[in-house]
């Protein structure tokens, strides 16, 4: 029985991983359907949620299922319950690609516009904070978590920084407004990918080391 639980914890984490690589693409799609002004990259992107929706769903399942069963202790309940979590975070970062290449679709065709380069350098830093906090759940990587916390409040900065720019064209060209308000949309998305990163590091923090990092003020500068 002991074994047949191990081989059925991996099988899940496996099929989280997958979905992880997943949601990647989809964050890729997006921000390329963006820059690229592709309408069929942004299509493409909105199409596959529901890939991602059902992954969510059959990865739930399975871990309810183990949890009422197995009656799992110690390291193996932690990794179930942030197995759920993560799950749960993987989804909503697939929702905001979603999000993104609605805006990529509606602003299609529209002349290249500055504050975009920002956009674009902002989506290079989520992208790689989410790789990183999918690397240190594969590898229970601690440290490597703890680095992609730190990192989420340059990624803040950044939105914050970006929304003042656009604020500014607003208020100095008009004309721009519904362009503004659509990259506005995008980096809030971006910010909340990197939340959702950031709390995929804390889960998986947990999973390795029993800390609670989340709400504990715990220091994560090593």
């Amino acid at each position: 029985m002991k074994e047949h639980f191990a081989v059925r914890l991996e099988a899940l984490r496996r099929r989280l991983i997958l979905m992880g690589g997943e949601v990647e693409k989809q964050i890729r799609g997006s921000i390329d359907a963006l820059t690229e002004g592709s309408i069929g990259k942004a299509q493409a992107v909105i199409a596959n949620d529901e890939e991602i929706d059902q992954l969510e769903n059959q990865i739930e399942e399975e871990a309810i299922q183990l949890l009422a069963l197995e009656q799992p202790v110690a390291v193996d309940l932690r990794f179930l319950v942030g197995v759920l979590k993560i799950n749960s975070d993987l989804e909503r970062i697939g929702d905001h690609a979603v999000n993104i290449a609605e805006s990529a679709e509606r602003l299609a065709g529209r002349p290249p516009f500055a504050p975009a380069i920002e956009i674009t350098a902002m989506s290079e830093m989520v992208q790689a904070m989410l790789r990183e906090s999918l690397n240190a759940f594969i590898a229970k990587d601690a440290r490597l978590a703890k680095q992609v916390i730190r990192e989420d409040d340059a990624l803040d900065a950044r939105n914050e920084g970006v929304i003042r720019q656009l604020l500014t064209y607003m208020a100095e060209m008009p004309s721009l407004i519904s362009h503004c308000l659509e990259l506005i949309s995008v980096s809030k998305n971006l910010e909340r990918v990197g939340d959702l990163a950031t709390n995929i590091a804390e889960d998986t923090i947990y999973i390795a080391e029993a800390i609670m990092v989340k709400h504990h003020g715990v220091d994560i500068a090593g």
